[in-house]
């Protein structure tokens, strides 16, 4: 089928993990372990070429892709110890609002460091580079940010998966946007593969469709990788917890009361590096009124288990691109986005998935 070029906004441990795992599954050539699809349209995970990227920390900006995404911060679990050759060097990209102001309060060997350099063209680059999707990888909070990529997207024609909890996918006036000029737009704020806000929406349905009120709940989360340093402000917060909590809301007949549910995350524990770990509760009341709680503690390596949804939306935004189909991609983004232009269960939304593969749904 040929390969699809992408491009990568912050070189953090995301995208180390996707590099990562397509450097694994092209030297593995039949593994199907941790891919919910081994092959969608002809595309394996081999076909994923990433052709440019974009940061802004003086350890990785100027350096081979495949070094920098070793570079510090970066503490995800390495996959592949040896990264074949990319051919990429990491550009300088905007810093905006990409970087909070309390980052700076912390040891460099857990935080960024602003390269002193100025911005790179985005937009040429994605050009000159023949990108045909480029990946969101920014820290959340990162409102200006987010809207400047996404503004180079529109002007060069590249197809935009918008991983962070910035509403653009799910916002109709950049919808309307995306489809004027003929490419496609997944998004909001990826979910993990098995991560704390699936299971979250697992239990609370099955507690809906069982017949349990739901009377509280909440959902408290630890790591130790940039991303929680990064969110221990919690004014650049406001969108992902509204993205969290309505993930968890929308599959239920009645809502919980905003002061009964607390999804979130939670502290900055430095040794847990890259591993994620979730504490989830649920309190509510079955047959006769009487009570039945739930505690549930989750513990995973919290890059991979994104890049194994990352791996299914780029192959299916590259379909959506061969098939001529523009604007937001729906089955998509409700299947591995917390915050889709609608919610469907997820059951629903896989079998939306399936059908847009086969062909039988247009988005």
């Amino acid at each position: 089928m040929g390969e699809i070029r992408v491009g990568i906004v912050g070189v953090g441990n995301c995208a180390s993990s996707l590099l990562q795992g397509i450097n694994y599954y092209t030297r593995k050539k039949n593994a199907v372990i941790g891919l919910m699809h081994y092959e969608i349209c002809g595309y394996k995970a081999e076909d994923i070429q990433v052709v440019a990227a974009f940061d802004i920390d003086k350890r990785k900006v100027g350096k081979p892709l495949e070094d920098a995404i070793f570079a510090s911060p970066n503490c995800t679990k390495v996959i592949e110890k040896r990264i074949t050759r990319t051919g990429v060097v990491v550009s300088m990209g905007n810093v905006l609002d990409g970087v909070s102001h309390h980052m700076k309060d912390y040891p460099e060997e857990r935080t960024f460091l602003v390269a002193d350099k100025k911005p790179d063209k985005v937009a040429k680059i994605l050009k000159d580079k023949r990108v045909e999707i480029l990946i969101n990888y920014l820290p959340v909070g990162s409102e200006e940010a987010t809207r400047f990529y996404a503004e180079c997207c529109l002007s060069s024609g590249v197809g935009l998966i918008n991983c962070i909890p910035v509403f653009i996918a799910s916002e109709k006036t950049w919808i309307k946007r995306f489809e004027k000029k003929g490419i496609p737009v997944v998004g909001d704020d990826v979910k993990s593969q098995i991560g704390a806000t699936i299971i979250h929406r697992a239990l609370a349905k099955l507690f809906n469709d069982r017949g349990v009120k739901i009377d509280r709940t909440y959902q408290l989360n630890t790591g130790g990788n940039t991303d929680f340093l990064n969110m221990l402000n919690r004014d650049r917060l406001i969108s992902k917890k509204i993205s969290k909590t309505e993930a968890v809301q929308s599959l239920l007949d009645i809502p919980i009361p905003p002061e009964n549910i607390h999804i979130g995350p939670s502290d900055y524990v430095p040794w847990q590096k890259d591993n994620k770990v979730c504490f989830m509760r649920i309190e509510g009341r079955i047959f006769g009124d009487v009570p039945v709680n739930l505690e549930l503690r989750l513990s995973v390596e919290d890059s991979p288990n994104s890049a194994g949804c990352m791996i299914d939306i780029i192959r299916c935004c590259k379909v959506a691109r061969d098939r001529g189909i523009a604007g937001v991609l729906e089955s998509v983004s409700a299947y591995t986005m917390k915050h889709p232009i609608k919610q469907f269960p997820d059951n629903i939304a896989r079998k939306m998935v399936e059908e847009f593969i086969r062909g039988e749904r247009e988005r």
